[in-house]
């Protein structure tokens, strides 16, 4: 027994965590490579090592995959400063980091740093596909930094090669990832890129991208939705997801043929994105003026937040409420105090509904069943529970609010 554990101590020091060992970059020139503030690392990588996202059979593990900011091209190399014995610990082996990460991404990365640096020059020459839709600067750090959003498909020459590498980038920042089917040519793609200035020569830097796949809706309409966004850690928080948002929005309103977009699982930041960016076109729209807000939720919102900002139903209703809270004063103890009743009004329809079905099985259940169906939270729970989710609801549309000050 005392031995297991001292052989358990001893090869806990060959584990690491896998988020804190792995360094990506976005590598535009040579002195990349030695800038250690180039360099990010995965948020996720339970996809590739496990739950724990731990690596074992090394000390002082670093992974560094780098790609070349334009063209994407791959290097993945490491290093230790001891590998574990086999020998030692009954034959346990080190994990194999790079077969696992060519095996989990389907790449095919140089394995020479040199290589990977003699390809650079060559990045200037990259031409994004696809159309143009959209270009834009933004001042941060006394600098001026200049965007360009293109959309895409995979019939485009060259970009099926591309699309491979860049959606690489998904297993470390957004979790239960899968690959599209690109085959299937209902899949739209936009893509935004940094156009910088490299030793005197203009070339492009992957920003971030977007999956987006037009569905059907019933009878002859089209329902985009978009599916994967991603904007590379470099390059987050400084309003660029915004702009790719509302580029793929102002795309799919000129088409007279989409009924509204919606979002396929959207993770906590896209849905304050998407809150921001439809709050922001919605208060331009004359039915969710102020004095329309204060009336209530109607059906000529839902009709003009449809056909002129393609947003759905659902979607318009959360917009009301948060540009609702932004015109109400909080210190107005009746105003407040309406805005939280038609609020809670909309949370407890799901209740309003279990009551209705209940009502109905009181007719065909036997009493013994009807008190198992009808077992559940008393009137005092229910009410401290609609009043929990309220607050939480407040706090996200607070943030917005916020935000939506800033512009």
């Amino acid at each position: 027994m005392a031995e297991l554990s001292l052989m358990r101590s001893a090869m806990e020091q060959y584990v690491c965590s896998a988020n804190e060992a792995i360094s990506l970059k976005l590598v535009k020139n040579k002195s990349d490579i030695d800038d250690d503030s180039v360099g990010f690392n995965p948020e996720y990588t339970h996809q590739i090592f496990g739950q724990n996202e731990n690596i074992f059979g090394y000390k002082d593990l670093k992974v560094q995959l780098y790609y070349s900011a334009a063209k994407l091209n791959l290097y993945l190399g490491k290093s230790c400063t001891e590998k574990v014995d086999p020998a030692r610990f009954d034959g346990v082996k080190a994990d194999d980091v790079t077969r696992m990460i060519i095996e989990k991404l389907g790449i095919y990365p140089m394995d020479s740093l040199d290589q990977f640096v003699n390809t650079l020059p060559n990045e200037s020459s990259f031409v994004p596909s696809g159309t143009l839709l959209h270009s834009f600067t933004i001042h941060k750090d006394g600098k001026e930094r200049r965007y360009e959003i293109y959309k895409t498909d995979i019939s485009m020459q060259g970009f099926r090669q591309y699309h491979e590498k860049l959606q690489t980038f998904l297993w470390w920042f957004i979790d239960a990832v899968s690959y599209i089917d690109v085959d299937d040519d209902r899949w739209q793609f936009y893509l935004l890129f940094e156009k910088c200035v490299i030793d005197g020569t203009s070339q492009y830097s992957i920003a971030g991208y977007c999956t987006v796949y037009k569905y059907y809706a019933y009878p002859n309409k089209i329902r985009p939705r978009i599916s994967q966004m991603l904007i590379l850690p470099p390059y987050q928080r400084q309003g660029l997801g915004a702009q790719l948002l509302e580029t793929i929005y102002i795309d799919y309103r000129q088409d007279l043929d989409v009924l509204d977009i919606t979002v396929e699982d959207p993770s906590e930041d896209f849905i304050r994105l998407r809150d921001f960016v439809d709050c922001k076109a919605c208060l331009h729209l004359s039915s969710f003026a102020p004095e329309q807000l204060y009336q209530g939720f109607d059906d000529e919102m839902v009709t003009e937040a449809q056909e002129k900002l393609k947003i759905n139903k659902k979607q318009a209703r959360r917009i009301y409420e948060i540009l609702r809270l932004r015109v109400t004063d909080e210190s107005n103890k009746e105003l407040y105090r309406q805005y939280r009743l038609d609020v809670k009004k909309r949370l407890n329809i799901p209740y309003q509904k279990e009551k209705a079905d209940l009502e109905k099985m009181q007719k065909v259940l036997k009493p013994e069943e009807l008190a198992a169906a009808m077992a559940g939270q008393s009137l005092q729970e229910r009410h401290q529970n609609l009043e929990k989710m309220f607050q939480e609801n407040v706090e996200d549309y607070r943030r917005i609010v916020e935000r939506l000050a800033t512009v």
